[in-house]
């Protein structure tokens, strides 16, 4: 058993990641090992954590993995941790659109068995909070909120008044923390800046927000909330199940794109991979010129490759390789800046041109889960794999697919999107390959082949 605890809100902006991020370093500073997850997709806040922890951010998304998952990832990341925190997305009872609770922090919570710490912006209240807490507190009985940590507090007479107005609640005040602008990481177009653009004014940002945490919340009281979580027994996530690399062939290098410009990723498609019989190997399209010795496949995952189009552009020698690799049959998952980098230019600067297609930055924001289906045979995937993903970008590319389609989505409208080419998938959709293993044993055995 790992002690645990969820850190959720009533809303989006209340300051889930800065609570959630602060325990996680004060915790870790004081000598434990911890755990740190995120409920949902979401790829920049698991960046946050695992500065705070030093091990890696992972996402439990009972959307895109399926309820099923949820308890076996968390128990795989968290093997041999002192405590786990779990960062909830968006308001604690939203989740997929019209699917009820399903992959909303409750239900992320309700599957772990663990309680629910409730982060309340209390900048704009002083005795409401109470009943909004006990709105909360009651909404779910099957949800334990064992505390609260009021944020944006203004000042000492601030919080004497939340801290009176919450005492008949029965839920305890387990810290309040201050306006604090110095702690706060900047924003753009898809949310926070990621770890990989700004790590010294990242470490600095979460060092601040650890002495914050500490100074303002009861840090043996919240340890003692997550200690007192229910036993969970259930067998952990296994990247090599079903995988049986044949240990006398030589392992094929499968390249993998990181760096600022491609940050986005799960760690357990790595693991994925290496399990298949990989060799995973990393390096950065913004400085690399050449793919790493021996590239027999290549991941693009998500990113920014639109805030570094004049850069990527530069790197002629690094895009000629991926074309070249591309264009000889080579194994290509290229997953939204990945699709962007595949095109033959972005924004007007020359890409790989191993795409037919142009992209564009757009003033609309593409978000949401979507049902999934292969149209085309792939290097991922047989045609009829059906998936669950999530798209999330302010991009588009024209055209949106190829003669051979990557997928046909069935949600909120029906289309199909994405480009099947030799060994190319490239498409906006991200999925969690934990959902379908047999996508990463695919994707390594076509590596091996050659």
């Amino acid at each position: 058993m790992v002690a645990r605890l969820v850190i959720a809100a009533p809303s989006s902006g209340s300051g889930k990641t800065t609570v959630a991020t602060g325990l996680m370093a004060a915790f870790a500073q004081a000598g434990l090992a911890v755990s740190p997850h995120k409920v949902g997709p979401d790829y920049i806040d698991p960046g946050y954590h695992a500065l705070a922890t030093g091990r890696p951010g992972r996402n439990l998304d009972a959307y895109l993995c399926g309820p099923d998952l949820v308890g076996p990832l968390f128990a795989h990341g968290a093997a041999g941790c002192d405590l786990a925190v779990v960062e909830g997305v968006m308001g604690m009872f939203d989740g997929a659109a019209g699917q009820g609770e399903l992959a909303s922090t409750a239900h992320v919570a309700k599957l772990l068995r663990a309680p629910v710490v409730l982060v309340v912006d209390a900048s704009s209240q002083s005795r409401s909070v109470a009943a909004l807490v006990h709105g909360f507190a009651s909404w779910d009985p099957e949800v334990r909120i064992g505390g609260v940590i009021l944020n944006k507090v203004g000042s000492d007479r601030h919080e004497e008044l939340l801290r009176e107005a919450l005492d008949s609640s029965g839920v305890p005040v387990l810290g309040a923390l201050r306006r604090a602008p110095q702690v706060r990481a900047p924003s753009r177009h898809l949310g926070l800046v990621p770890v990989a653009e700004r790590r010294a004014e990242a470490l600095d940002s979460v060092a601040a927000l650890a002495e914050q945490v500490r100074q303002g919340c009861d840090l043996e009281a919240i340890l003692a909330l997550a200690r007192s979580a229910g036993a969970w027994s259930g067998r952990a996530w296994d990247p090599g199940a079903g995988s049986v690399p044949d240990g006398s062939a030589a392992r094929p290098v499968v390249a993998v794109a990181g760096g600022a410009a491609f940050s986005f990723s799960y760690a357990e498609h790595a693991e994925l991979l290496a399990a298949a019989g990989a060799d995973v190997v990393g390096f950065d399209p913004l400085h690399d010129e050449r793919l790493p010795e021996g590239a027999a496949g290549l991941v693009i995952g998500g990113g920014f490759p639109e805030v570094y189009a004049p850069e990527l552009s530069a790197n002629e020698p690094l895009r000629k390789a991926v074309a070249d690799l591309a264009t000889g049959g080579a194994p290509v998952a290229a997953e939204c800046a990945g699709l962007l980098y595949l095109t033959r230019e972005l924004d007007g600067k020359p890409m790989c041109g191993v795409l037919d297609a142009h992209a564009r930055m757009a003033e609309r924001l593409t978000l949401g889960y979507r049902e999934a289906v292969a149209v085309s045979d792939s290097v991922l995937a047989p045609a009829g794999t059906r998936m669950r993903g999530h798209e999330f970008h302010r991009t588009v590319v024209e055209p949106g697919a190829g003669p051979a389609p990557a997928w046909g989505l069935h949600a909120p409208e029906r289309r199909v999107e994405g480009f099947v080419r030799q060994g190319v998938h490239a498409s906006y959709l991200h999925t969690h390959w934990a959902a379908e293993p047999g996508i990463a044993r695919r994707f390594v055995e076509r590596c091996a082949a050659g």
